[in-house]
């Protein structure tokens, strides 16, 4: 805690805000199939888990694609080790459901109304929002394929 005189000098290496010209470890564990254009719509996801309509973790997520819902899978790119969730866009491929990639873990938990982070998220379709819904699933679908 800094007393009257002293000042507190912001540490780089410790700030999570700090961007990557002032903290060297700022996206150095991400997966590099996360870009910055496949980051989708933080609305929609806020408005499924108003609702319900949104799945956390990668236990749910993988049970209700077994089940045959539908929806929107989207997985951070900075979960380490990768072999945690690396079966999910498979098991997506396989059901013809949209994925995407965002940068971060704790990003994707905030976009899913959440203080944790979360690693992978569902949004399933609701009558409530279902055009932006069908915006967001249209520009999931037209991302280039990761490779």
């Amino acid at each position: 805690m800094a007393g009257p005189g002293r000042r507190q000098i912001p540490r780089p290496e410790t700030d999570p805000r700090a961007g990557p010209e002032t903290n060297p470890r700022a996206g150095a564990e991400t997966n590099p199939r996360a870009g910055a254009e496949t980051n989708p719509r933080a609305p929609v996801s806020l408005i499924a888990a108003k609702h319900k309509q949104i799945r956390r973790g990668v236990k749910e997520v993988q049970k209700f694609i077994n089940k045959g819902e539908k929806g929107i899978v989207v997985l951070a790119g900075d979960t380490l080790p990768i072999e945690v969730y690396c079966h999910i866009p498979i098991m997506c491929e396989d059901r013809s459901l949209p994925y995407a990639y965002t940068p971060s873990k704790s990003d994707l938990g905030a976009a899913g109304g959440s203080k944790r982070p979360t690693c992978v998220i569902m949004i399933k379709p609701h009558e409530e929002y279902q055009e932006a819904y069908e915006d967001c699933r249209e520009e999931v679908v037209s991302l280039p394929v990761p490779l």
